[in-house]
């Protein structure tokens, strides 16, 4: 599964372009972004739901989380960085699994250089960081899940302004973007 989940990016590759050729700005915006896939308001989610295993890998820039990218020293900043950790580390909140499927969390890893012990050494506020936290559930009743809906998501963590996902399901490979007003990713 966890190679399913690595190879989505790759297998959905003609999608993305296709989807960018349909619009010249967005091919022009295209050759920027692969070399600044960094970028403040924009994540990525990978999604594979194979058998009764639900996988997610959300990428994001600690700035979308956070709300700074620098070390944690100042109190305020380290509580900052703990609630962001803490609410990551409840992705069953954070997505809206249907309670019908029974999903229970199998892993969970939230890792950021802001959520490390840092200090200003390791992070001098010019470099970006991000945010990467892969998650894998199972679920007793994978039927149930009709799709995902990130609006806690974009709730706890606002200055998300959109989410790329790319999906690997039932219904084959998928990939769109997520927003505020457009939160639900359907299966």
């Amino acid at each position: 599964m966890r190679r399913l989940l690595l190879a989505l990016p790759f297998t959905l590759l003609p999608l993305a372009a296709a989807q960018a050729a349909e619009d010249e700005h967005a091919h022009e915006h295209a050759e920027h972004s692969s070399l600044a896939a960094h970028e403040h308001g924009a994540a990525q989610l990978n999604v594979a739901l194979d058998g009764n295993t639900l996988e997610l890998a959300l990428e994001s820039p600690t700035m979308n989380i956070v709300g700074f990218e620098h070390a944690a020293v100042s109190v305020s900043d380290q509580a900052a960085a703990a609630k962001a950790k803490q609410q990551l580390q409840d992705p069953l909140a954070l997505f809206s699994i249907a309670p019908g499927a029974n999903c229970r969390v199998t892993k969970l890893e939230v890792a950021s250089q802001v959520f490390a012990a840092a200090t200003a050494a390791t992070n001098n506020g010019s470099e970006h960081s991000d945010v990467d936290a892969d998650y894998a559930l199972t679920c007793s009743h994978p039927e149930q899940l009709q799709g995902i809906d990130l609006s806690e998501l974009f709730k706890r963590f606002p200055a998300t302004q959109k989410i790329q996902v790319q999906l690997i399901g039932p219904k084959g490979q998928q990939g769109g973007e997520l927003s505020p007003a457009n939160p639900r990713l359907n299966f």
